[in-house]
């Protein structure tokens, strides 16, 4: 009988990794929130404002702003495109056309301007998907 010598291990190839590419960016970010109106009481006048730094126009269909530090008020988009560059502004208890025409119908402030801590806005895709958050101060 002949005897062989014993197999040589092959070794196991290692992968490559190559890392995933990131979807593209949805462009829309909260620019700023303005948290200490100039309205009484109410402070109606405040906003929080979105930006597109996007180079594509991005529909606001489905999205969601919510105070994330209270977890509410929230406020769901309708179809609105906003184009590369565009604002839009959601306030507090006003509605301004030339922004968008959103508001949260609040008869009470919503940005927290007497504490330390401030509130925080968190923007949601529809997807449900978190894109941007901001703090302030500053505010705009």
């Amino acid at each position: 009988m002949a005897t062989y010598p014993p197999p040589t291990p092959t070794p196991t190839p290692t992968p490559t990794l190559v890392p995933t590419p990131a979807g593209p960016s949805t462009g829309i970010v909260i620019e700023c929130i303005f948290f200490d109106g100039l309205v009484p009481v109410s402070e109606s006048d405040e906003y929080v404002q979105l930006t597109n730094s996007n180079s594509v126009e991005v529909d606001l269909a489905g999205w969601l702003l919510r105070d994330i530090a209270d977890d509410t008020p929230s406020f769901v988009f309708p179809a609105h495109p906003v184009q590369p560059g565009g604002r839009v502004r959601v306030y507090t208890d006003e509605v301004h056309p030339e922004w968008g025409g959103f508001s949260f119908g609040r008869g009470t402030s919503v940005w927290n301007n007497n504490e330390k801590e401030p509130d925080t806005a968190g923007l949601f895709n529809p997807q449900g998907q978190m894109v941007s958050e901001k703090s302030y101060p500053p505010g705009c």
